[in-house]
This record gives structure tokens, C-alpha cells and sequence, in this order.
């Protein structure tokens, strides 16, 4: 019956992401943990020339669900990037009409906060 054996599957060793990525380097990789409330919140940074001028005044803009309000993404911030919020600004972007020939559609609006850090503080929006 050993002609029907090739037929069989044979065992795997199941290695996890984790141990693979140990065994590469030598050394665990860690990975920063999102709060609950960070990932409810906040959806991007959003990284815009209008946004990028902001950062000389301390002030950076992230795209926000719809139902976050002003103090809930003033907690996400600080948790998220450990920095003091001064305060938050928000801003409701409608909808945009689009065309392609005779077919309309449109453009789904979204919610972005401007929000304000101390003075000396800085975020990361993009790594480097």
C-alpha cells in the first residue's frame, strides 16, 4: 500500500507570523498597540499641502468618522501620539457631484479635525 501513501497528506508544521519574524532577526518586532477609542475614532492623518503648512503651527488634520465629536478626538490624539491637545476644530465636508458623460454620481463627504498640540510637541504623521 505504498503506492496509495503519495496520495496522503503529510504533516505540516504550522509556524505563526510571530516566530517567523523572530527567527529572521533574532528579536521580536514590536508593534505599536491602537487603543479602542483611537480606532474608533480617527480613520488617516490627512496628508494635504494646506495640511503640511498647519504643522508650522502646531496644527495637524486627520480624517474622523462621522459621529466622533470634539472631545472624543481629543482623547484618540493623546493616547495615539502622547501629546497635549490644545483644542479641536471640525469640519464637515459635503458630498461632491461627479459626471462621467450622462452618468452622475457623487463623491462621498467625509469629517476632518484640525486639531491644535502645545507648542514644542510634534507628531509623526509621516515615518520617516
Amino acid at each position: 500500500m505504498a503506492i496509495l501513501d503519495i496520495f496522503k497528506k503529510k504533516p505540516t508544521k504550522k509556524v505563526s507570523a510571530f516566530a517567523k519574524a523572530t527567527a529572521d532577526k533574532g528579536k521580536p518586532v514590536p508593534q505599536k498597540k491602537i487603543s479602542t477609542l483611537a480606532a474608533k475614532v480617527l480613520k488617516e492623518p490627512q496628508v494635504t499641502e494646506k495640511a503640511s503648512s498647519l504643522v508650522n503651527q502646531n496644527q495637524y488634520v486627520f480624517k474622523v468618522w462621522p459621529r466622533s465629536n470634539k472631545s472624543e478626538i481629543k482623547q484618540a490624539v493623546e493616547e495615539l501620539y502622547g501629546v497635549n491637545v490644545l483644542n479641536v476644530n471640525i469640519v464637515n465636508v459635503p458630498s461632491k457631484q461627479r459626471r462621467l458623460g450622462r452618468i452622475t454620481g457623487e463623491r462621498g463627504g467625509y469629517k476632518k479635525a484640525v486639531v491644535k498640540i502645545k507648542p514644542g510637541q510634534k507628531i509623526e504623521v509621516l515615518p520617516r
